[in-house]
C-alpha cells in the first residue's frame, strides 16, 4: 500500500510534524520530528520503526506515540490529504480485466488501510487487504505466504517498494517486482526481478513475463 499505491509521503510529514509537536508540549521530545529516520526506514513493522524513532523512550510511550501518530494519519486521509499514484486506478482495473485477482499485504494498521481502500473505494478491485498485524512474527514473507496458503495461489507477483517486498515475493516462490517510487532504495530494488519507475509500467511489466512463462 504504502509507496506502492498510496502516496504516504503526502500526509507522513505533516501527521509526524503534529505527532511530535504534541509530545514537546509533554516536554518529552526536544528535536525536531525524525521525519528523515521515518523514510529510511519505511515499510518496516510499526515495533521497529518506533524502537529507531524513540530509542530513548519507554514503550508506553512508543504505543502512544504511535497511536497519536495513526490518528493523524486518518485525519488526513479522510480528509482527502493523501493520494494515489497516478495510474492506480488504470492499473488496477486493467489487472481485473486481465482476469488477475488482487491482495495487498502492508505493514500498516488494519484500520489505516481501511481508511485507504474505504476513501478511494479499492475494494472494486482489491479481493482483500491483510494487515501485518496479523501475523504473530510481523514478517511480510509470512504475510504472503498466508495470502498464498488461503487462496491456493501457485503462481503470481509480490510488488512493491521495500526489501521486505521483494524478500516476501523470492521467499514464497513469486516474481519479484520492485517499485522506484518515493522511498525506494536502489540497493533494495537491485534485487528485485524487475524494477518499475510508475505504476504504470506494470501493466507492460506483466505482459513480457506472462510472455515469457508461456
Amino acid at each position: 500500500m504504502d509507496g506502492t499505491l498510496f502516496q504516504t509521503n503526502k500526509i507522513l510529514e505533516p501527521a509526524l510534524d503534529a505527532t511530535f509537536d504534541h509530545l514537546k508540549s509533554l516536554n518529552m521530545w526536544d528535536q525536531p520530528a525524525p521525519i528523515e529516520i521515518y523514510r529510511q526506514i519505511m515499510g518496516a513493522p510499526l515495533p521497529f520503526v518506533w524502537e529507531r524513532l524513540m530509542p530513548d523512550h519507554s514503550e508506553t510511550d512508543r504505543q502512544a506515540t504511535n497511536s497519536l501518530f495513526h490518528e493523524h494519519l486518518l485525519a488526513h486521509i479522510s480528509s482527502g490529504k493523501g493520494d494515489l499514484y497516478p495510474g492506480v486506478e488504470e492499473v488496477l482495473q486493467h489487472l481485473v480485466d486481465k482476469g488477475y485477482p488482487i491482495y495487498i499485504a502492508s505493514n500498516g494498521q488494519i484500520e489505516y488501510l481501511k481508511a485507504i481502500i474505504d476513501y478511494y473505494k479499492l475494494d472494486r478491485w482489491v479481493t482483500e487487504t491483510f494487515s501485518i498485524s496479523q501475523i504473530a512474527s510481523l514478517s511480510k514473507s509470512d504475510l504472503v505466504r498466508s495470502i498464498k496458503d488461503k487462496y491456493k495461489i501457485d503462481n503470481g507477483a509480490v510488488i512493491g517498494d521495500r526489501l521486505s517486498d521483494i524478500r516476501a515475493g523470492q521467499d514464497n516462490g513469486l516474481i519479484s517486482i520492485g517499485c522506484n517510487f518515493d522511498f525506494a532504495q536502489a540497493d533494495e530494488l537491485a534485487q528485485a526481478d524487475v524494477v518499475i519507475n510508475r505504476i504504470v509500467e506494470l501493466k507492460i511489466a506483466i505482459k513480457e513475463l506472462t510472455r515469457k512463462s508461456s
